[in-house]
């Protein structure tokens, strides 16, 4: 190719001229002198899309930690497992992983209800002692729904491991966590019967480990208020949301809600 047709295609090449991040990381960058470093981290590391070895990368792993807030901003931070493959790459675009029967708080689900931002933290320490960030928006989705939808979904073989419903994240951001301060570990081989997947057992699940169940009597008994039924609590949900899309309507700004208006309860 000639230097005056590799200049044309870098002149065909779109300018990216905003910069990713929130404002708050660029009024930090300015006064610690980070800007100049953070704009090359942005130009050559933040994608608006997962590309090939990404999707590589977050096919074969088995773990990742979740990000998530309220619609107050209160954060909650969580972790996933499965086998490779897990958490699926539906496109360049999108990832889905399945919801498993936990705890009942359903602390992630319940965020990503008011406020659909997450952040995914996948983190190999076994091969490649490499990180890789996935911001995006999310929103769950029922088995079924995932399944007519995805055709190939596979089901998880290991017992007690079925999905009662599905988080799919739209990728807003992908990028590098460097390795310097990864560890590298080694995978020991199972003993016994392996993990416990689905189980209610106390001692199964970690029983008492830090001691908050035996400090329980000290604080106190807990008696959760009385809940509200369905229809009291959809008239509420809808009174939070006709004055926040008031808010958006005087501040002339579209909102995407925080309680989706279909939902059934």
């Amino acid at each position: 190719m000639s230097t005056f047709e590799q200049t044309g295609q870098r002149q065909a090449t779109p300018l990216r001229t905003t910069r990713p991040g929130s404002d708050g990381e660029h009024q930090v960058q300015q006064r610690m002198g980070t800007t100049e470093r953070a704009d090359k981290f942005y130009a050559d590391q933040v994608l608006d899309r997962l590309n090939t070895r990404m999707r590589e990368f977050v096919a074969r792993q088995e773990m990742f930690f979740l990000a998530t807030a309220d619609r107050h901003g209160e954060c909650d931070n969580t972790f996933r497992a499965g086998p490779p493959g897990f958490l699926h790459v539906l496109d360049d675009r999108t990832l889905a992983y399945p919801e498993y029967r936990g705890n009942g708080v359903q602390a992630s689900l319940g965020n990503i209800e008011e406020n659909p931002h997450v952040g995914i933290l996948m983190m190999d320490f076994l091969q490649d002692r490499i990180g890789l960030h996935v911001n995006g928006t999310a929103r769950v989705v029922a088995d079924d729904e995932m399944r007519r939808a995805h055709a190939g979904l596979a089901s998880d073989p290991v017992p007690g491991r079925r999905a009662q419903v599905w988080v799919q994240v739209a990728v807003e951001e992908a990028y590098i966590h460097c390795a310097k301060h990864i560890p590298h570990l080694q995978k020991m081989p199972l003993h016994g019967t392996g993990r416990a997947w689905g189980t209610d057992d106390f001692r199964r699940k970690g029983g008492d480990f830090f001691g908050a169940a035996a400090e329980a009597p000290e604080r106190g008994p807990f008696v959760p208020p009385p809940r509200a039924d369905a229809a009291t609590w959809r008239a509420e949900a809808e009174k939070v949301l006709e004055r926040a899309e008031q808010r958006a309507a005087e501040a002339d700004e579209a909102f995407s809600g925080w309680f989706r208006r279909n939902v059934s309860v």
